[in-house]
């Protein structure tokens, strides 16, 4: 057995060499950048640009080029199947159930999350309590998806009737003389139970970028709106729900990328099972538990194609938000 002493080096020292290698990288970057040359803004950007390029390279143009390149190849990634692996998935109704569910999850979960945040905003804005109501609304965007799932995972808890309950659904169904059920068993209203759980989250980000906007609307032209006698319905609906429209798109376009990728919401609660599977979890199961490399990979390539026209759509409001200030 040979012995290695790199092998031995414990993980500290590791860390602390990557973190000399990158000071060290970006000290080189800066003295070369404060030699005098001509075309001194030209060298800049390449000097300051290459390491990210060279990431971004390695950890997202490279893995989108195999991933495609393995959608058309079967399991082995070795022989060439052209586009069974995309014919697949149209024609197993598993797969169907499975967009059929992210269908429900971009439909639902976007816009309830932005119309919560924003009439959570709207009703919240200047009262006396505004700092501690927002930040009630906005604690569970500091949770990861996978706390959140758990902490949700007892809230749709069960036990039979025999039993004390200790989910809150079953709870609340007991009090009122029902029998307790299997929340996450009942399809489809499972899928709807975790779809919860990203509105839960998504609704205190809605509210804060809102919140915003909105306390950037002039204060002159409410005044001048209600001075002419409009109600707490007319400012919403002709002065403040106008002036945050390109905001609340943002935040749709965001939360409906987020919604695209979910997994682990799925993967936690359910485990894709019962009927609840999205594309992301079943992209995963497909490569890694069952072993389907180019299923898996044809369900990856079809999520990005999924995603790349919001991005796109982002970019351009960006833009032009950008050229018309």
């Amino acid at each position: 057995m040979e012995f290695s002493f790199l092998d031995e080096l414990p993980k500290i020292v590791w860390m602390l060499i990557g973190i000399a290698a990158f000071l060290g990288v970006i000290g080189l970057l800066l003295l070369l950048v404060d030699v005098p040359r001509t075309r001194r803004d030209r060298w800049q950007a390449v000097l300051f640009l290459s390491p990210a390029l060279l990431l971004l390279a390695g950890g997202l143009v490279y893995p989108v080029l195999r991933t495609t390149y393995l959608s058309f190849h079967d399991r082995s990634g070795d022989t060439f199947v052209g586009l069974a692996n995309y014919i697949w998935m149209f024609q197993r109704p598993e797969i169907l159930q499975v967009l059929w569910n992210t269908l429900l999850w971009v439909a639902f979960a976007p816009l309830l999350a932005t119309v919560i945040g924003l009439v959570y905003a709207v009703l919240v804005d200047r009262s006396r309590f505004e700092p501690v109501a927002k930040s009630l609304v906005f604690m569970p965007m500091a949770i990861s998806f996978v706390g959140a799932s758990i902490i949700w995972r007892f809230v749709y808890a069960y036990r039979p009737a025999d039993q004390e309950q200790y989910g809150l659904f079953n709870q609340i169904v007991v009090w009122f003389g029902g029998e307790p059920r299997l929340w996450l068993l009942e399809q489809p209203l499972n899928t709807f139970l975790l779809i919860l759980v990203l509105i839960w989250v998504q609704a205190g980000f809605a509210m804060v970028v809102l919140s915003a906007a909105i306390k950037a609307i002039p204060a002159e032209i409410v005044e001048a709106a209600r001075i002419d006698g409009a109600g707490p319905f007319q400012l919403f609906r002709s002065i403040t729900l106008p002036s945050v429209w390109p905001t609340l798109l943002v935040v749709l376009i965001t939360i409906t990328v987020q919604t695209l990728k979910v997994f682990d919401i799925v993967r936690t609660m359910t485990g894709g099972n019962y009927g609840t599977s999205v594309i992301a979890n079943e992209m995963y199961s497909q490569a890694f538990s069952q072993g389907q490399t180019g299923q898996g990979s044809a369900l990856a390539v079809f999520l990005f194609v999924l995603v790349i026209p919001l991005v796109v759509l982002q970019i351009r409001r960006t833009r032009k938000a950008r050229e018309m200030s």
